[in-house]
């Protein structure tokens, strides 16, 4: 059996290289006009014109081989074949039609390690006349140019007669730019650059292409500070001898990259027909750019997003609300009292009914952000922000992971690799964690729906939107202290904060298609990885509320008084009281009440403990818990009650509400702050390798929750608040 033939897809961020891939596979994998959305490899069979079946693999955007960062080295080691992985047999690079020079870089050095090339000439509707000439780019080049617009499916038939012309002389000999020979370099290296490159040479792994750019590659990546996994002993020793000193390090740099660029300026820039019309970019980037406008418009964005998750979103959670309602009061008409009708209406229903209410507002986000992403807004909002986070030690790009952190913390974590040190992963991963992502919006909500009225402030800015605009900017904020403290206090990750440089993408009109598929996945997601979860924890959990089944030796026999009461209405307040007695001994209930000293100084009672146990596997179990508690401790004429009113209508013994707006503030922060997620741990350890960083995670931000929540509810309480 044959080996089927591997091609991959590289290019600079933004360049439209995932765009692409998605239309020659018919993936669907998430594109943004932003820089650092592929932080992993994609692979997708694709069928050539001529009918063979090759493997289209599609690798992070990098503008350069040079492994500092993990995109580069996942890259590198993609082009290359290292770590066991098929080398490619070509390699298709996008080149932007409006950053000509600079995207070409790229292709010089994939030239040099030996791989045949496809240009994908992409971005010429944006570069309009200023676009250069396919054929003389081709000539100069020595590889086949072809226009793309995938987003419009131009050029698509073009790349595949080229794969396939790509396939027939991929694996030439050593005259052909194989993995044989010096590298085809296009500029001539100083002869003690030479020497240098033939005493690493000899020393690369016999499983590494045995290649003087491969050579190079080594002299300009390895180093004391590197990160580079797997690299042997004796090259980095045959490097540290030919680079004895910084000093060098950097001559070679400096000699390599001007060389490279010197080539790229003398013929390349000259197909450049001129430059594109940014006017209008230009106009609209002195506005969102600036210091103070630029902010005023981002927060006002932000709060007529949030504005529009209640105003739009409620009567869809209405109805949602109403159907489970109903479907709950269906299943009990319909079968007799029993365990069954009780798991099924007090558990799947109550619990996951819960949480799929809150699936419009969700929708409405990711639909908001791509939008801001796919309009090149976003990368706007990462400049402004770049003053801010410089003065919190943390590094320009780790706006990139900290805003998906609004959607989830574990895609947030994985978009850490963009950055080049470990200590700037590192950083970033334990403050991601803090900003408000979408598990945290269904509690939220249902605070802010239960325990705050639908006002206005001044008579002009709705309470309930204020509310989450609020929650999110304490979130943002409470990351950007936390980066401060940590970067002072914990010593691996104290280090001096590198330069940031960002792209600006031009501004182009969202692809509403885009953005609804990038929605719909990730809502998707949502409902199939927390779904699977909150199917376990609310059957685990309403058997903990329901079971045992029996009540303490000296407890009232509710049986006899419930069959000696008068009336119906005394017969149901039994049979309330029954049920209540029942919840205080299940065990779900014997271990609220050993947690309640613990959270009772943060307001909150056994209950809401029961909830916050529940939330370690994902925070937005927390209401599926509370429907279920709810649900069941609740009496005949209740069950049709939302999870709000019956919230709003939980008293203690001595009549006082369990819920009051203070109660839910405090909640609030300390969801805003505690590290409930399973799934977020699991993916600092799968990063950092090991459970000392999510076992830090966890417990400062757990006690750094309570603190908050402690001061908040004390605070207010001697305040006279609640």
């Amino acid at each position: 059996m044959t080996q089927r033939h591997v091609i991959a897809i590289a290019g600079n961020p933004n360049t439209g290289k995932t765009t692409l891939f998605n239309a020659l596979t018919g993936h669907r994998a998430r594109v943004g006009n932003y820089p650092g959305i592929t932080v992993e490899r994609r692979m997708a069979g694709v069928v050539l014109p001529n009918g063979a079946k090759v493997d289209l693999l599609d690798i992070p955007g990098t503008y350069s081989l040079l492994a500092r960062t993990a995109e580069e080295q996942i890259a590198l080691e993609t082009l290359l074949g290292l770590r066991d992985l098929p080398r490619p047999d070509a390699v298709i690079v996008c080149v932007d039609a409006t950053q000509l020079v600079r995207s070409t870089y790229l292709v010089m050095q994939a030239q040099e390690m030996g791989l045949p090339v496809i240009v994908a000439l992409t971005m010429t509707d944006e570069a309009g006349s200023a676009a250069p000439d396919p054929a003389a780019l081709a000539d100069i080049l020595g590889c086949e140019v072809v226009p793309v617009l995938a987003r419009k499916g131009i050029g698509l038939d073009d790349i595949r007669r080229a794969m396939v012309r790509a396939g027939v002389a991929a694996g030439r000999g050593e005259d052909e730019g194989g993995d044989g020979g010096a590298a085809k370099w296009r500029w001539q290296p100083s002869s003690a650059l030479a020497e240098r490159v033939a005493e690493v040479r000899r020393v690369l792994p016999a499983a590494w292409p045995q290649t003087d750019a491969v050579a190079l590659w080594a002299l300009m990546s390895v180093d004391e500070d590197d990160e580079l996994d797997e690299v042997d002993d004796r090259l980095r020793a045959a490097v540290a001898a030919a680079c004895p000193s910084s000093e060098v390090a950097n001559d070679i740099d400096d000699e390599v990259i001007e060389a490279r660029y010197r080539w790229l300026d003398e013929h390349v820039a000259p197909l450049v027909r001129g430059q594109p019309d940014r006017t209008l970019t230009e106009r609209v980037d002195s506005v969102l750019l600036n210091r103070v406008a630029g902010f005023a418009v981002f927060l006002g964005i932000m709060f007529l997003v949030f504005q529009s998750l209640f105003a739009w979103a409620d009567p869809a959670i209405t109805l949602i609300e109403e159907l489970f309602g109903w479907a709950g009061g269906a299943i009990e008409a319909i079968l007799p009292e029993s365990i069954l009708r009780d798991l099924l209406v007090e558990g799947l229903i109550a619990g996951v009914g819960s949480v799929l209410v809150f699936l419009p507002q969700i929708l409405l986000l990711f639909f908001f952000l791509g939008l801001m992403e796919d309009s090149g807004y976003l990368a706007r909002v990462a400049y402004l922000m770049d003053r801010i986070m410089k003065s919190m030690n943390l590094h320009g790009r780790a706006f990139v992971p900290m805003l998906s952190g609004f959607a989830c913390a574990v895609p947030a974590i994985l978009a850490t690799r963009t950055m080049e040190r470990r200590r700037d992963r590192l950083l970033t991963m334990m403050v991601v964690p803090l900003m408000t992502c979408s598990a945290r919006l269904p509690v939220y909500t249902l605070v802010i729906a239960s325990l705050y009225p639908a006002g206005h402030v001044l008579g002009i800015f709705p309470v309930q939107g204020l509310l989450m605009v609020l929650m999110y900017l304490f979130s943002t904020a409470t990351a950007l202290v936390a980066a401060w403290v940590l970067s002072r206090s914990v010593k691996p990750l104290r280090a001096r904060r590198l330069p940031f440089v960002i792209e600006l993408p031009p501004y182009r009109l969202p692809r509403l298609a885009d953005v609804l598929r990038m929605m719909w996945e990730r809502s998707r997601l949502f409902l199939s990885e927390a779904g699977r979860v909150i199917l376990v924890c609310t059957v685990l959990l309403w058997a903990l509320l329901s079971f045992p089944q029996t009540l303490p030796e000296g407890a009232p026999d509710y049986d006899a008084m419930i069959a000696a009461a008068a009336g119906a209405e005394e017969q149901a307040q039994l049979e309330n009281e029954r049920e209540g007695a029942l919840l205080r001994e299940s065990y779900g209930g014997r271990l609220g009440h050993v947690i309640e000293p613990v959270i009772e100084p943060l307001g909150f009672d056994w209950k809401i403990g029961v909830g916050i146990v529940g939330a370690f596997a994902a925070r937005e179990v927390f209401v599926s818990t509370l429907g279920v508690v709810y649900s069941a401790g609740s009496d005949v004429d209740e069950s049709s009650a939302t999870l709000r009113e019956r919230i709003r209508a939980e008293v203690r013994a001595d009549g006082s509400p369990v819920y009051t707006p203070l109660v839910g503030l405090s909640l609030m922060i300390f969801f805003a702050l505690a590290c409930q997620c399973m799934s977020t741990l699991a993916v600092v350890k799968r990063e950092t390798g090991g459970y000392r960083w999510p076992l830090f995670l966890f417990g400062y931000m757990t006690t750094l929750a309570w603190v908050a929540s402690f001061v908040v509810y004390q605070g207010g309480r001697l305040l006279g608040l609640g």
